[in-house]
Formats: C-alpha cells, sequence, structure tokens
C-alpha cells in the first residue's frame, strides 16, 4: 500500500505462537468462505440485476452488508455503532485508519465505496472493490467535472457514496486534516441543493495488553502479516461508528469550508471516542 503519511515509529512485529496458528486456521478457513462465497453470490445475482435495474442494485448491497456483519462476528471484533443514518442523497465521509474500515462501515449502511483508480488494479482488494459497485476516480482537480457527472449518475440511482478524505491511512490514533478535492464534485449545479454528507468517526478499541494501533494499516505494512495477526489475536477488541449529523451541502461556501467542518466533527468524535 503506496501512502504519505508515515509513523515515526516502526510498525508492531507480529508474533504468531502455536495457539495462534490455530485460530488463524479456525477463523480464517470460515473468513474465508464468507467472503469468496459471497463474492461467488453476488456476482451470480448481477448477472440478472445489471440487465434489469441497471446502475440500481436493490439486492446485492444486502449480500455485502451479511458478508461484513458476520466477517466480525467470525473474527471476535465486537461490532457498535452510534448515531442516526441520513436518508438524504449524498456521501458519507469517515477517517481511515484499516481495511477492517470497509467492513465496518459496509457492516452498518449499504455504501458504495470512491477510491482511487490504481485500487481497480490490486490483486484480490481490486476485484472484491470492482464487484461491489465501487467509483474508481482520480485525485486530480481536472477531472472534477467528469466526477460531479458520475456522483449525480449514482446519487441519481439511490447510492450512498463513501469516501475517506484524509487520503491515507493511519495508525488509528489521530485523524489527519481532510482533503478537499472530492468535495468539489458535491457543488455541481446539479448537486448542490440536495446533496449531504454525513460524517463518521471510526475507532478502533484494541485487544486488552496490546498497542493501542492494534488493528491499524498503514505506511508500507504488508496486509498479509496484519491479516494474519489479527486472525490470530486470543482476544479481540472492538470497532466503533460515530454517525454525526449530516451536513447540507448548499449551507456551506465552498468545498474548503464544508471539507473543514466535516473533518471538525469527525476528528471531535474520534478524540472522545479515545479518552472515553
Amino acid at each position: 500500500m503506496s501512502v504519505s503519511w508515515q509513523s515515526e515509529e516502526a510498525p508492531d512485529p507480529v508474533r504468531i505462537g502455536a495457539l495462534g496458528w490455530t485460530l488463524v486456521l479456525v477463523r480464517g478457513l470460515p473468513l474465508a468462505v464468507l467472503v469468496f462465497g459471497g463474492l461467488l453470490v453476488l456476482l451470480a445475482l448481477r448477472l440478472i440485476e445489471r440487465p434489469v435495474f441497471g446502475l440500481q442494485r436493490p439486492v446485492t448491497p444486502f449480500i455485502t452488508q451479511f458478508v461484513c456483519r458476520n466477517a466480525f462476528r467470525i473474527l471476535g471484533i465486537s461490532f457498535k455503532t452510534r448515531g442516526t443514518l441520513m436518508r438524504q442523497k449524498g456521501a458519507v465521509v469517515a477517517n481511515h485508519a484499516s481495511w477492517l474500515d470497509i467492513f465496518a462501515l459496509n457492516a452498518r449502511k449499504r455504501i458504495y465505496f470512491v477510491s482511487k483508480a490504481e485500487v481497480a488494479k490490486w490483486p484480490g482488494i481490486g476485484w472484491l472493490a470492482r464487484a461491489t459497485g465501487t467509483v474508481f476516480i482520480e485525485r486530480n482537480p481536472k477531472k472534477a467535472k467528469e466526477q460531479a457527472d458520475m456522483f449525480e449518475q449514482r446519487l441519481q440511482a439511490g447510492h450512498k457514496l463513501l469516501f475517506f478524505p484524509e487520503g491515507t491511512s493511519t495508525d488509528g490514533l489521530r485523524v489527519l486534516p481532510f482533503k478537499t478535492t472530492l468535495f468539489a464534485a458535491f457543488f455541481s449545479d446539479h448537486l448542490r441543493e440536495d446533496a449531504h454528507i454525513q460524517p463518521v468517526s471510526v475507532h478502533y478499541r484494541a485487544p486488552s495488553g496490546a498497542p493501542a494501533r492494534f488493528y491499524a494499516w498503514w505506511g508500507n505494512m504488508d496486509f498479509g502479516p496484519h491479516l494474519l495477526k489479527i486472525l490470530a489475536a486470543q482476544r479481540q477488541g472492538q470497532v466503533e461508528l460515530i454517525y454525526h449529523q449530516p451536513l447540507k451541502v448548499a449551507a456551506f461556501p465552498d468545498r474548503k469550508a464544508l471539507a473543514a467542518t466535516a473533518g471538525k466533527l469527525v476528528e471531535d468524535g474520534h478524540r472522545r471516542a479515545l479518552d472515553g
């Protein structure tokens, strides 16, 4: 994973004992069956859903949500949410700390991620992203009009979009300033008056005795060892989602003001969760 944020400290080393490897098998095999079995069911249903409904996906998002909810049950990670899901058209924005964010945010709400174009080419993760309807974009201001048109099509189809404005993942102990590029698309003439942005704070509580950043995945950390570390944990912790009041795009003069307000809400919620 190539990102711009780096911690001054090295990632925690991964050490797995005999019991840990047993847990890897006990959790890993059912998780693989759940994820890839769910993917096969989704792709099969999509063969019918796509020609009949086009961009609209009245059935397959429930498959994704089912998989993500049960992934946490298999892993043994407690899943907690606070706040109300928005009903208006628009997008969700959240801080980004781990690949587990994708499972967590899909488990509560049927959403479609907005991701950088390179992810589509990643083995495994790219295939899952394409199958679940991820919107791939380039973080380029010159593409703002094209992306606004794409967002409008997806919102008109009833999709709730989600993106990570930090532009990278962190160690889960902080929230970086929100980048404003993707917010610009919602200020187009066709979206500004109706679109809303709902900020969400994602917080991980590490297992007892483990470092606070146990679940975080950042920098140049490899996915495989990180997954094994989580599968092997004898005790698991908790992920909490805090949904804040939706922000009406038209209430803000520009993308910078909207991004700053959304970022402040996410940061405050995250800090309270850390303190709590």
